[in-house]
């Protein structure tokens, strides 16, 4: 069984992999299960990616998964080992989301998405670290502490996804789940080396990715998605269609989800637009190289790839509408006295003043007109990047300007600076190319891109049209093929 491979080798192998491998009885889920623990339990004191484990559920749920097979079942994940990020509902485990008033919260049923991943036969391991109230773009919290990168134990493994992307760097698990508002699944993906697809906005039912104590209801969410992470492009692909689809109180009553198919099987038949300028931000060499080693690889495979575009939608507007779009949806519970103060404070900003920080802080004041005259730009955008996607079938561009950067636990995010070839900018600028597929809602995949000088992960977005998920995840499997993928940690 698995000696045929060696202790601790099926911990690598992908989704696909180990599928066949438990069709074939080569190995059982009770011994992946065994030997995923066992990676955990010898190197997570080191990443601190499994905050909650459940291992003793997960080798029971191991244990059925091989009975079900014995009987002649087969699921899309029957036996697989897989992490869940923090934030999603597991009953009998908590979900904190990292904030300390509620460590012993412990919700009574599992989010929808936790439905989803047990009923395809999946083994859930355990949860997975994440930022203070999923805020940030790194991972820590005063209850589980600093989730590390594999790379780089003094640098971040990104957030608010990052202990999924780094539990699957480190071979915790084949696939892991995540979601994405800010970035937050393809950060992480790009900072540990990983894979990761944020859908369309909507494609995934999200009931019961909620803070603690709140009702876990079926809703339309403003930007947020939940999605998939893997080490590979194919097993993106597998998990997506495990998760996506309405939720079954809501728009699943009377709809059926039918993606359309990639637009091409060729990497050739691509038209591509590659992106490695923004107007507000620069970007840092390594991330620069990485774009350009997946631009070389499709012009060397015969794909259309153009550098600019007309119909490409204002970027300094899109960056602008984001910052809008996000701060104002997650201030709006603020206390009234703080809403007061910040309106204060706005009312000093001096109006020619259009920086992102200046945005930041009007959008957290905004009035409900406000919202809607931005919400009706971003409708224009929508537009735009439909006009866009007749003429190209996918954007590459950056993830974020640069590789995984230290650890920075300022808690003033807006204090806290990037360094981009060292010259400082604000932190949360770093958000606009993330911002670019989540303010429309379009679908983007997170795919590994080469390393930095000093040997860190660098990834790029592949975004597509909305909707069209399949064309970017076959898009990342065919440069997959061409330029490499995932590698596991030195």
């Amino acid at each position: 069984m698995a000696d045929t491979v060696g202790f601790m080798e099926w911990n690598f192998q992908t989704a696909e992999e180990l599928s066949a491998a438990l069709r074939a009885g080569e190995v059982t889920s009770a011994e992946l299960t065994d030997e995923a623990i066992a990676r955990i339990e010898r190197d997570d004191k080191a990443i601190n990616a499994i905050c909650v484990p459940d291992f003793d559920r997960a080798r029971a749920a191991a244990h059925r998964a091989d009975q079900a097979r014995a009987r002649g079942e087969d699921r899309p994940l029957l036996g697989i080992p897989v992490t869940v990020k923090e934030s999603y509902n597991i009953a009998g485990l908590p979900t904190t989301w990292g904030m300390p008033p509620y460590r012993n919260y412990v919700p009574p049923e599992d989010a929808v998405q936790v439905t989803r991943l047990k009923a395809a036969g999946a083994v859930v391991l355990g949860k997975t670290n994440v930022p203070l109230g999923l805020q940030d773009i790194q991972s820590f919290n005063e209850i589980y502490g600093t989730t590390n990168n594999p790379w780089d134990h003094g640098r971040t493994a990104g957030g608010s996804s990052g202990g999924s992307a780094a539990a699957l760097a480190c071979g915790f698990g084949a696939l892991s789940i995540g979601s994405d508002i800010g970035g937050s699944l393809r950060t992480p993906a790009h900072f540990c080396g990983i894979y990761a697809h944020k859908p369309t906005l909507g494609l995934a039912a999200n009931r019961g990715m909620v803070p603690p104590l709140a009702p876990a209801l079926p809703s339309d969410l403003d930007l947020a998605v939940v999605g998939p992470m893997a080490r590979t492009a194919r097993d993106l692909t597998l998990l997506l269609d495990v998760m996506a689809g309405p939720d079954p109180q809501t728009l699943g009553v009377a709809y059926d989800l039918t993606l359309p198919p990639a637009r091409h099987e060729r990497i050739g038949d691509f038209r591509v637009l590659v992106l490695d300028e923004h107007p507000l931000i620069p970007t840092g060499s390594a991330v620069r190289a990485g774009v350009n080693r997946v631009a070389d690889a499709l012009v060397d495979c015969g794909a259309r790839v153009e550098r600019h575009s007309s119909l490409l939608p204002d970027l300094t507007e899109a960056a602008t509408l984001y910052t809008q779009l996000l701060i104002s949806s997650s201030i709006a519970r603020f206390p009234v006295e703080s809403y007061e103060q910040l309106q204060t404070r706005v009312a000093g900003l001096n109006p020619d003043d259009q920086s992102l920080n200046a945005a930041r802080l009007r959008a957290m004041v905004f009035s409900h007109r406000d919202w809607i005259e931005a919400n009706n730009r971003r409708e224009l955008h929508r537009h735009g990047w439909r006009q866009l996607f007749a003429e190209f079938d996918a954007v590459v561009c950056p993830i974020t300007p640069t590789p995984a950067f230290p650890h920075d636990h300022n808690p003033n995010l807006l204090e806290r600076r990037i360094d981009i070839e060292g010259v400082e900018y604000p932190y949360l600028d770093q958000l606009v190319w993330a911002g670019l597929a989540t303010m429309p809602g379009l679908p983007a995949t997170a795919i590994p891109a080469g390393r930095s000088a000093e040997g860190l992960p660098v990834g790029v977005q592949l975004i597509g049209p909305m909707f069209e998920d399949r064309t970017p995840l076959r898009l990342a499997e065919l440069l997959e093929l061409k330029i490499g993928g995932f590698q596991a940690p030195k």
